[in-house]
């Protein structure tokens, strides 16, 4: 009887020993109580999450207006078969995390960046979407173009993209709106903006002013050369490949779900180097503080960059190892076509648990390691 009671102990031990190993990442099962959240944040609150999670900003050869990866959302009705709503979401870039948190549903997101620009942008949606009653007037206000059109229920996103394509832009209608932006920013949100904080929000609005809906994303060098990238209006129009355009001004309700979350101050921008020793963990932290998982982590095709140097890449995944996650919890990536095997291009989605664990025990030696873990919409 000892002898089976040693021998049973032993294996129990083992298999808890082997339990704590595999979950050590923080990929635990989904907590048992419920998570805390907050369904709003102060200004105050908000402002304070920015500035006490934010890193100092770092280079990118990009201005990054806009994304320019068209099919990304071709990844989404694979998502929504595993991820549930609730939750928290990290991404990074600028609009194209609105579609994702439209179709995955988190209760807060946090938009994290190396550019500061990133996270200027951010409030400058932030501040048009909180103050324009529908999405013409977002449009109108976000182009400088005062033709504001209808924009009833059944609108689609190309009629309304036509109309303001076809309007001109405004020199004192633009000035009027970066007025309103920074007074309603610092004086009725309480945000403190520094001169070249308010120059960098400038900026941003400018190229949507001078450009308009045929706004695209911006490269001075290496990858984005040798392919011509979508613009505003075509990103805008796409869908899933499946069934519908999951983003954020498809539709009115799609439009105010954002608004929404803007609104209670449940989309926080961040500055942050993904292989820095702040922002990431601080995120980490404050969702386990919560009781809470990251459920997505779109991370563009940052981890391509991150593996041209081998101490930023392993940096980063040891953030992730910090990160409170469940069996579900998903990377969601772009996966430029020189990087993509013959057979993995576009966006992809991986466990995000399957990646820490190849990390932790030697699988993941390059990009390509995280690519060929990488699964398509139809795979």
């Amino acid at each position: 009887m000892t002898a089976a009671i040693t021998s049973r102990s032993v294996e129990f031990v083992f298999a808890f020993g082997l339990v704590v190993l595999l979950c050590g990442c923080g990929c635990g099962p989904r907590p048992a109580v419920p998570e805390t959240l907050p369904a709003f944040l102060t200004d105050q609150e908000f402002w304070s999450l920015i500035t006490e999670f934010s890193e100092p900003g770092g280079y990118f050869p990009s201005d990054n207006f806009l994304s320019n990866e068209s099919g990304y959302q071709n990844v989404i009705p694979a998502l929504l078969k595993t991820l549930k709503p609730g939750g928290a979401y990290i991404g990074v870039g600028p609009e194209q995390n609105f579609t994702y948190i439209v179709a995955l549903r988190p209760r807060i997101a946090f938009i994290i960046d190396i550019r500061r620009q990133n996270m200027l942008e951010h409030l400058f949606y932030k501040a048009l979407m909180e103050t324009s009653a529908d999405r013409a007037e977002f449009l109108s206000r976000l182009f400088a173009r005062p033709n504001r059109v209808d924009s009833v229920t059944r609108s689609t996103t190309e009629a309304l993209f036509r109309a303001y394509g076809s309007g001109q832009p405004s020199a004192p209608f633009f000035e009027t709106n970066i007025t309103r932006v920074m007074n309603y920013l610092q004086n009725e949100k309480g945000f403190k903006l520094s001169e070249e904080d308010k120059a960098g929000i400038r900026h941003v609005a400018e190229a949507f002013f001078k450009s308009g809906p045929d706004l695209t994303y911006t490269f001075l060098g290496g990858y984005g050369n040798f392919e011509r990238t979508p613009t505003y209006s075509e990103l805008m129009s796409e869908g899933d490949g499946v069934s519908r355009n999951w983003n954020f001004l498809a539709t009115e309700d799609q439009f105010r779900l954002i608004q929404h979350m803007q609104k209670r101050n449940l989309i926080v921008p961040v500055v942050g180097d993904f292989a820095g020793q702040k922002a990431i963990r601080s995120v980490a932290h404050y969702v386990r503080e919560h009781r809470s998982i990251i459920r997505a982590f779109y991370t563009s095709n940052v981890e391509q960059y991150l593996f041209l140097d081998d101490g930023k890449w392993k940096q980063f995944y040891d953030n992730v190892l910090l990160m409170p996650t469940d069996s579900a919890s998903t990377f969601i990536r772009y996966v430029p076509v020189p990087w993509s095997l013959g057979r993995h291009h576009g966006t992809l989605a991986s466990p995000m648990n399957s990646i820490v664990q190849a990390y932790r025990f030697g699988g993941i030696q390059g990009y390509y390691d995280v690519v060929r873990r990488s699964r398509g919409s139809t795979e």
